[in-house]
């Protein structure tokens, strides 16, 4: 038995790569897609003066287009597990495509667990696609990115998943993250070696990974919407059993310590720089 993998079971929060936003040269343009298995669109320019970028887990696959005249390039990411080096360069115009934590975009020749944590040419892994790579590239227009791509990728977009994935991303979701494998369990009805399997197969990760990525999302979300908390606060929020496990998990995923990326989206004027169409 199987299921079609669509954010329709309770997503709770939208997946962010910070350090994108704050690479980016004046704003970071965002629109919402209408399709369920697509998180968002969104568009930058790398700033002359950015540094290193780093990427941090979300839990999604993203298609990253590199929108350089001399140079265009499509790239095919998988989540990270942790923290690691983005390559994005600066002057160039990036288009990106974010799929919702968890999807896997049936029209990838990939299998999904060869995709966590790695990156692949778009054109190595979709077949057929030159025609609609170029065509995205070329156009200035945002709107029409978004317009070339669902025509090209949204009619093969949806994959099969196991019966038991969507409930187990719905509870991981409704707990942001801080749920056990017993509680995983109890409510899908599976053994925990069948979640495991099942799940690893339709989004190349084992509950438990993906569970770690949508707390420490849940904690960025938190800190965005709210401003200053205390690390205690936002340990005791998302269920952490100590401040002291908070820290290192978030120094690990995102690169930096909660205070000091208070800090950092407080003086970049974060949600200021985010442009939502």
């Amino acid at each position: 038995m199987s299921d079609v993998l669509t954010p329709r079971h309770a997503l709770t929060l939208r997946p962010e790569q910070p350090w994108f936003v704050l690479s980016a040269e004046q704003h970071y343009s965002v629109i919402a897609s209408e399709h369920p298995a697509i998180s968002h669109f969104y568009s930058f320019n790398v700033a002359q003066t950015a540094s290193q970028t780093m990427a941090v887990p979300d839990g999604c696959v993203d298609i990253l287009f590199d929108c350089n005249a001399s140079s265009p390039t499509g790239r095919v990411c998988g989540t990270t597990l942790e923290a690691r080096s983005a390559e994005l360069i600066s002057g160039h115009h990036y288009f990106g495509v974010r799929f919702v934590p968890g999807v896997i975009p049936d029209f990838l020749d990939l299998m999904a667990e060869e995709i966590t944590d790695r990156e692949f040419s778009f054109l190595d892994v979709i077949p057929g696609s030159r025609l609609a790579l170029e065509q995205i590239v070329e156009t200035p227009l945002f709107s029409r990115k978004i317009e070339l791509f669902n025509r090209n990728f949204t009619p093969r977009l949806l994959r099969k998943s196991s019966a038991s994935t969507p409930g187990v991303i719905q509870a991981i979701h409704q707990q942001r993250g801080n749920i056990r494998m017993e509680q995983l369990e109890a409510l899908t009805g599976y053994s925990c070696r069948t979640l495991q399997r099942q799940f690893r197969q339709d989004t190349g990760m084992s509950p438990k990974a993906f569970s770690r990525i949508i707390r420490c999302q849940s904690a960025l979300n938190t800190l965005h919407q709210h401003g200053s908390m205390t690390s205690s606060d936002l340990a005791f929020d998302l269920g952490f059993s100590d401040q002291s496990h908070f820290l290192r998990e978030f120094k690990k995923l995102v690169s930096t310590t909660p205070l000091d990326y208070q800090r950092r989206i407080a003086q970049e004027i974060y949600d200021e720089r985010i442009r939502y169409n």
